[in-house]
C-alpha cells in the first residue's frame, strides 16, 4: 500500500468505537498542487503536448480542394480526410484503425509502461495546461497552497477571477475546435458570434468545453486514479523487463537530510536526501519511493527533479530512473535492457501491430472509390414489353467516394441476346461525394431463356469524367444478379 493510500485511512480505524462516535467511511481527497518540474523529460512532455494540440487545433482550419481538409460530416454521412472520402460502408477501416491503436498500446506498454498516459493522453495534456494556468496566475506550489488557505478578500477574488477567465477561454475554444471537426469550422466560428450557429453544433461545443474544464481543472488526477480503466489492467501487460519509473532503494536507503558539504562516506546514509521533491512534483501525489503504484502515470517529473538534486549534491544521476524490476534485482544491468526488447511478448505484440498496420494500409490503398449496388425489382419479377421481349427490372445505385466526378459504363452478360436499357451508352456521370440511383431494364428474346431464375453478371467500368476516353486506367466492378424467365 502506498504512503498516500495509508494517509487516507481514518486515524481511528483501529481504535475501539465509542458510543455515539461518528466514523468517516470516506475521506475526501485533498487538492494536489504539484510543483513545476524542469528537465529533459519535462521538455519531452511539452514537445508532445505542442505536437498533439497543434494537430487538434490547427488541422480543422486546413483547406483541401476548396473544402475543409479533415471533416467528419456525420449528417452528410461522409468523412473527408484530405484527399480521401470515407462513407458508412467504410467503417471497416475504422475497425482497422482501432486495432492498430490497441496493438500499439499493448506493444508500447509492454516495452515502456505508461508513456501514453504521461505524454499524450488528453487527460494528462489538459491537466498540464490547467496547471500552467495555475502557475502563471497564482504562482508556484507554495504560493498556490498559501492562497487556498487565505480567507476570501479582494486580492484572492481578483486572482481567482483572472484564472477562471483564462480557463474559460481555453475550455471554450477547445469545445469550439472539437465541434469544428464535425461542422465546417470556418463557417461555425463566425456563426457563433453572429448568433446563427446551429443548436446541435453549439451543444457539442458547450459539452466538450464543459468536460475539458471538469476533467482538466476540477477532477485532474481523480480521473486517472478512479475513472481510467487503463490504470487497472495495465499490470496484465507488465513484466519484469518492462521499463518503469523506479526508485533505487538499495542505493537511496537509508534516506536522510545532510549538509551539502558533508562527505557521503561520513553520513552512513544513502543517496536520498529526503527532500520530498519527488512527491511535490507528482501530479497524482504519490511517493515513488514506496515502489511501483498503479497511480503512477509515467510522466517522469520525479526523475527530472531528483536528477537536479543529485547534481547539486555531486551524486550520480539515476536514483530515480527508467529501469526494470529485473535490473533492480541484479538479474542484468541497465546496459542490457535493449537486449530484452527481443523477448517473445514484445515480438508477438509487434508482429500483431505490424500486421494490423499493413492490413489497414493495403485496405485503404485498394479500396474502391465507387460503390455500386444492384437490386432486383421484386415488384415486377418479369414481363413482356411492347417489343415482345422478356424483361426484368433492376435498380442501380452509384456512390462516388472520391473528389472527382466519375463516369460509369455498364454491360450485362450471362444469357444470349441480353440488352441493357436505362443507362446511356457513354455512361452516367456521378458527382463527387454523391449517390445516384437509376432504374434499368434487361431484356432478351423469350426463346433465349427458360422458365425460372438464371445467373447474370453486370460489369461496370468507371473512370474520371475528364478522362472519359481513357479505357486503360478504367477500374472494373462486377455484380452478380439473376434474370427471371417466364
Amino acid at each position: 500500500m502506498s504512503e498516500q493510500q495509508t494517509s487516507q485511512t481514518p486515524d481511528n480505524a483501529n481504535k475501539p468505537v465509542a458510543k455515539g462516535q461518528v466514523i468517516e467511511l470516506y475521506k475526501g481527497a485533498k487538492r494536489i498542487h504539484p510543483k513545476m518540474a524542469k528537465g529533459r523529460f519535462a521538455n519531452l512532455r511539452i514537445a508532445a503536448l505542442l505536437a498533439t494540440q497543434a494537430v487538434f487545433y490547427l488541422v480543422p482550419w486546413l483547406v483541401w480542394n476548396g473544402r475543409q481538409a479533415v471533416w467528419f460530416d456525420i449528417i452528410g454521412r461522409h468523412f473527408y480526410i484530405f484527399g480521401m472520402v470515407l462513407e458508412p460502408a467504410d467503417l471497416l477501416y475504422l475497425s482497422g484503425l482501432l486495432m492498430v491503436s490497441a496493438f500499439g498500446l499493448f506493444w508500447w506498454t509492454t516495452v515502456a509502461g505508461r508513456l501514453w498516459c504521461g505524454y499524450a493522453c488528453p487527460q494528462t495534456v489538459y491537466t498540464e495546461v490547467m496547471l500552467w494556468i495555475d502557475h502563471l496566475v497564482e504562482g508556484d506550489r507554495n504560493k498556490r497552497m498559501k492562497l487556498d488557505k487565505e480567507p476570501w478578500n479582494a486580492r484572492k477574488i481578483r486572482i481567482k477571477a483572472v484564472k477562471y477567465l483564462i480557463i474559460f477561454v481555453v475550455a471554450a475554444w477547445t469545445g469550439i475546435t472539437f465541434a469544428g471537426w464535425f461542422v465546417p469550422i470556418r463557417e461555425f466560428v463566425p456563426a457563433i458570434f453572429n448568433g446563427t450557429a446551429g443548436s446541435g453544433a453549439l451543444g457539442v461545443a458547450a459539452f466538450y468545453g464543459f468536460m475539458t474544464w471538469l476533467f482538466g481543472h476540477i477532477m485532474r488526477e481523480q480521473v486517472c486514479l478512479h475513472m481510467c480503466p487503463y490504470a487497472r489492467f495495465q499490470s496484465a501487460m507488465f513484466d519484469h523487463d518492462t521499463l518503469i519509473i523506479s526508485y533505487d532503494a538499495e542505493r537511496g536507503e537509508p534516506r536522510g537530510a545532510r549538509k551539502k558539504t558533508a562527505a557521503k562516506e561520513d553520513t552512513n546514509l544513502g543517496d536520498c536526501v529526503n527532500c520530498t521533491l519527488c512527491v511535490q512534483v507528482c501530479p497524482t501525489g504519490i511517493d515513488i519511493r514506496n515502489g511501483l503504484q498503479y497511480e503512477c502515470i509515467g510522466c517522469a517529473a520525479c526523475i527530472d527533479v531528483c536528477d537536479e538534486v543529485m547534481d547539486k549534491m555531486g551524486y550520480p544521476r539515476g536514483l530515480i530512473r527508467y529501469t526494470t524490476e529485473a535490473v533492480l534485482k541484479h538479474e542484468y544491468t541497465d546496459a542490457d535492457i535493449k537486449k530484452r526488447l527481443r523477448r517473445p511478448k514484445v515480438l508477438w505484440y509487434g508482429l500483431a501491430l505490424l500486421a494490423a498496420i499493413i492490413g489497414l494500409i493495403v485496405g485503404i490503398s485498394t479500396r474502391q472509390t465507387m460503390q455500386i449496388d444492384v437490386v432486383k425489382d421484386r415488384g415486377v419479377m418479369v414481363r413482356h414489353n411492347k417489343q415482345g421481349l422478356l424483361e426484368n427490372t433492376y435498380k442501380f445505385s452509384f456512390s462516388n467516394a472520391s473528389e472527382q466526378e466519375q463516369r460509369v459504363t455498364a454491360s450485362v452478360e450471362g444469357l444470349e441476346g441480353l440488352k441493357l436499357a436505362g443507362i446511356p451508352e457513354e455512361g452516367v456521370s456521378v458527382p463527387p461525394g454523391q449517390i445516384i440511383t437509376l432504374p434499368v431494364k434487361v431484356a432478351t428474346q423469350p426463346e433465349n431463356v427458360a422458365k425460372g431464375s438464371h445467373p447474370i453478371v453486370f460489369t461496370f467500368h468507371y473512370r474520371k469524367a475528364e478522362d472519359a476516353n481513357d479505357t486503360v486506367h478504367a477500374r472494373e466492378i462486377r455484380e452478380k444478379s439473376i434474370f427471371i424467365g417466364d
